[in-house]
């Protein structure tokens, strides 16, 4: 399966790019923009577009599931801003506003918020609720990545 084909739309542009498989790890570029494909920084999702912003991405997915009137979800934002850069093309996160997608939020037990889901594609990895410091974050991931 080393050949194997991805297609993935570009973080800038929206353009399809098709990435070899073995090829994920190295931050590939758009072949239109020349950006990375990959976001670096955190991507909004919703129940509509779970399935295409979680499920179908071929990068590790952390999801922040939060909502705007929560202390510790707008404390530990900035930890995944950074986090995103850090590990751009590596992981992607994504941010789903639990009040606005309550959908989402139901199918995967989330009880408190902020809840971070780790997801490989379908497969689901790990979660934690809270809010935790980036190096906790940081140590969290690398257990998984």
């Amino acid at each position: 399966m080393d050949d194997e084909i991805v297609a993935y739309q570009c973080a800038n542009c929206g353009t399809l790019n098709r990435i070899p498989r073995t090829r994920l790890k190295d931050d590939p570029k758009c072949g239109r923009c020349k950006a990375s494909v990959f976001p670096d920084k955190p991507v909004v999702a919703s129940d509509a577009s779970w399935k295409k912003e979680v499920e179908d991405s071929p990068i590790p997915v952390l999801v922040d599931f939060w909502a705007p009137w929560c202390g510790p979800c707008r404390a530990v934002a900035p930890s995944l801003e950074q986090i995103a850069k850090e590990r751009k093309g590596r992981i992607k996160i994504v941010k789903l506003n639990v009040d606005e997608n309550p959908r989402a939020a139901s199918l995967h037990g989330v009880q408190s918020i902020p809840t971070l889901l780790l997801q490989r594609g379908p497969l689901f990895l790990d979660r934690v609720a809270g809010a935790l410091p980036k190096e906790e974050l940081d140590s969290w991931l690398d257990r998984f990545l």
